[in-house]
């Protein structure tokens, strides 16, 4: 009989803006296989699953840190060695394998020893958001992997204790930092085979290619459809690319943005929507490029020729002056471009979420903006730079997925907050002052 208890995968990489190096200096992983549970149902793959995957990475030179049936104290001290090891990584992979679940927007991991009498005792499991946190200290690409259970095996008990809050199976969606590849192994709110050979159907095809010599975002389309011409086209990955440039884990040092000289077989634009999205995230100009590059003849070129322009045209009516700064005033001190990057943790219903925006700084006054002024998502952040380097900045803009909102506004609704800010040379931190906390960091071009 089949099980179908575990059969979900997620996979998150960032990626570094522009292209990123072909190869890494240092590459840790952290492979995690969870399947004798002590008060719900063993899963006979996860610790194949581990011992397999973290095989693969160590033959492409990953220092690998590989634990299998962990309880909670084991998973804890198992996060935090690998925490420490991503701190000085060019590349951090975390993969884990066993029995996940979501409450109230959170996704958590379970250790073996496992038992949830009501919410509380979530505390004892391992936050999907801490784990993405500990990734971000890698320099150049982080990758996430869940390759866990969509049905939630404490329904029941949290069903008794919720008092009235909505259950979902499976994991809650994830908003990944920039540049990042989001990969299910099936679809929101579906089943996975869990696969009567070894290994998981998503698990087998990601050995299966992640050793390949091409480029990650092709690797992830290869192991996407693998896992559905596998299941007899029953179990369809979702895959989204947020990527800028290129990386490979193994393949050629040369790396290059510019689409193929032939396409590849099938629908050349079948990707393109999903590209766009992604694109419109991000929303700088590379990004646009990047687009308009793999798809110069689908739907969204017109579109992202169009966002080129209003971009550079942005840039040039605010660029900053190449003259020195005021010396009496220290205006034009921190002048040029700078990267801008958002992180809020879960509040309340909000799901976390993270954002980027490119701002220009000219004449001490910061100023960015994303997508276009009357559209859901768009943002601007406003305000003026100190000589010491502080700043009260005020953004505003119009609410975009309602999951992200403390109050589940609908798309398009308006908002605003506040921002200290704290800039030092060539980087800055920011926190948000009302609602929820919000981080920001400020990176100089």
């Amino acid at each position: 009989m089949k099980n179908l208890s575990k059969c979900c995968a997620f996979l998150i990489a960032a990626l570094a803006l522009g292209c990123s190096q072909a190869s890494a200096e240092k590459r840790v992983a952290l492979v995690i296989g969870n399947g004798a549970y002590a008060h719900k149902a063993e899963l006979a793959n996860p610790p194949h699953d581990a011992e397999d995957v973290a095989a693969a990475l160590k033959r492409t030179d990953f220092e690998v840190i590989l634990a299998t049936n962990l309880g909670q104290t084991d998973m804890q001290d198992a996060v935090i060695r690998f925490s420490r090891a991503a701190k000085n990584a060019d590349v951090a992979i975390f993969y884990y394998s066993g029995h996940a679940m979501q409450f109230n927007g959170v996704n958590y991991l379970m250790p073996v020893d496992a038992k949830l009498d009501d919410e509380a005792d979530l505390k004892r499991f391992a936050r999907v958001d801490d784990i993405m946190s500990d990734l971000q200290q890698a320099k150049n690409l982080r990758i996430l992997v869940l390759d866990s259970c969509r049905d939630n095996p404490f329904t029941e008990s949290l069903k008794r204790s919720a008092r009235g809050l909505s259950l979902r199976q499976g994991l809650s969606k994830v908003d990944a930092p920039l540049g990042t590849i989001v990969s299910f192994s099936t679809q929101a709110g579906q089943t996975a085979d869990d696969g009567q050979g070894r290994n998981s159907p998503y698990s087998a095809a990601f050995v299966k290619h992640i050793e390949q010599p091409k480029e990650i975002g092709e690797v992830f389309r290869d192991i996407s459809a693998d896992v559905y011409a596998t299941s007899s086209k029953t179990q369809l990955p979702e895959l989204s690319l947020s990527i800028v440039g290129k990386f490979y884990l193994n393949g050629p040092v040369s790396i290059t943005v510019t689409a193929p000289a032939q396409a590849a077989p099938g629908d050349p634009c079948s990707s393109a929507e999903t590209h766009w999205k992604a694109a419109e995230a991000i929303g700088t100009v590379a990004a646009y490029e990047d687009h308009l590059a793999r798809f110069p003849a689908c739907t969204f070129a017109s579109l992202a020729k169009a966002r080129i322009d209003g971009l550079k045209q942005k840039t040039a009516r605010v660029s900053p002056t190449d003259g020195p700064s005021n010396p009496k005033t220290g205006a034009g001190k921190f002048d040029g471009e700078w990267d801008v990057n958002i992180a809020c943790p879960p509040a309340g219903k909000a799901s976390a979420y993270a954002r980027y925006v490119m701002a220009i700084v000219r004449d001490g006054v910061l100023q960015a903006e994303l997508l276009t002024p009357g559209t859901p998502a768009w943002l601007l952040i406003t305000g003026k730079i100190g000589a010491d380097g502080k700043a009260s900045l005020l953004a505003k803009g119009l609410t975009g997925d309602p999951a992200n909102t403390t109050n589940r506004a609908k798309s398009g609704s308006p908002y605003a907050f506040t921002v200290d800010a704290q800039f030092d040379g060539s980087s800055g931190t920011g926190k948000r002052n009302e609602l929820r906390r919000c981080d920001l960091k400020f990176a100089k071009r």
